[in-house]
């Protein structure tokens, strides 16, 4: 377990998963926290990252670097998405080997299971049939990241650790019209409709797919939790336990963001995978459970956005 004094290392600090790990660190009185921006230090830089770990020797590590992104950019960018991803995991875990820190905890994403994996996906499902092809290398390189943990676990006994989050929204997050998940695209697009006093707003795809969503700040949550208790070699999904369609999310941040036009489906745009709710009732056995309900979180989540962009 962690210790308040023990040295900390929050790769990624600058992301919405890093900012909110941070946050819960400050909550619980974690102190000794180091972090470096990716203009002091380029995580996919093998000797750099090895220069860090020899002067720095944090004792534990949360694994939250990664280049993310939503459809369109997954596609578009897609060695961009394997490379940096690849180069980040494999520098920060093999130099966390090497100076031997106590704990490692990182963090991967729910396109790591097949397209068509059995719902709600659990663990098991890993590996068992094939990726949706448009984010196939970002979720190649979080298998790989898994794996590397395995390994490094199997060969040389390190208590590097993996979970696996749910779709994530709130503070920090990214809100690029073409470059962003659903949950911010949809908010911001809402909100300029608003502003804009448009007739209505225009959502990709059907409506029809099933999603599950999580508080960024529910995660950092877990995150705390599975660096304290959980040490098992597999690896854990960590998600609400609730799902919702597409139609309903863009019906519910219509809501939440005051606009009242029509909202019209392009069903000429992809959909993506038709239904993702993972199975976390491995980490709830545990005794951990999210908190923040949708609707709550995104206001909250509406709240950082207008105040991101006054």
């Amino acid at each position: 377990m962690m210790d308040k004094q023990d040295k900390i290392y929050v790769a990624g600090h600058r992301g919405m998963v890093g900012s909110a790990i941070l946050r819960k660190l400050k909550e619980q009185d974690f102190s000794n926290v180091v972090f470096r921006s990716s203009a002091e230090l380029d995580l996919r830089d093998q000797h750099a990252v090895n220069s860090f770990f020899e002067s720095e020797k944090p004792a534990f590590v949360f694994l939250a670097a990664a280049k993310a992104g939503g459809i369109l950019a997954n596609n578009t960018y897609r060695a961009n998405f394997i490379y940096d991803n690849l180069m980040i995991e494999s520098n920060i875990i093999h130099a966390s080997y090497l100076n031997k820190v106590k704990k490692l905890l990182f963090l991967g994403s729910s396109c790591i299971y097949p397209k068509m994996a059995p719902q709600p996906m659990k663990e098991d499902a890993l590996l068992t049939g094939l990726l949706e092809k448009t984010n196939e290398p970002y979720a190649v390189a979080k298998i790989t990241g898994i794996k590397l943990c395995e390994a490094y676990h199997d060969q040389y006994g390190c208590n590097f650790i993996s979970a696996m989050p749910t779709n994530l929204y709130g503070q920090g997050d990214n809100y690029h019209l073409q470059n962003s998940h659903v949950i911010p695209a949809l908010l911001r697009k809402f909100h300029e409709a608003k502003l804009a006093n448009k007739s209505f707003v225009e959502v990709w795809g059907s409506g029809a797919p099933l999603r599950e969503f999580m508080y960024v700040d529910d995660l950092a949550d877990a995150c705390f939790f599975l660096m304290q208790h959980y040490d098992e070699r597999l690896f854990i999904n960590v998600g609400t336990g609730e799902e919702i369609s597409i139609k309903d999310l863009a019906l519910l941040i219509s809501e939440v963001t005051g606009f009242t036009g029509e909202i019209k489906f392009d069903t000429t745009k992809p959909d993506g995978t038709p239904r993702k709710l993972m199975d976390s009732s491995r980490l709830h056995s545990l005794g951990w459970k999210s908190k923040m309900n949708l609707k709550e979180g995104l206001k909250i989540a509406y709240h950082y956005f207008r105040e991101s962009n006054k």
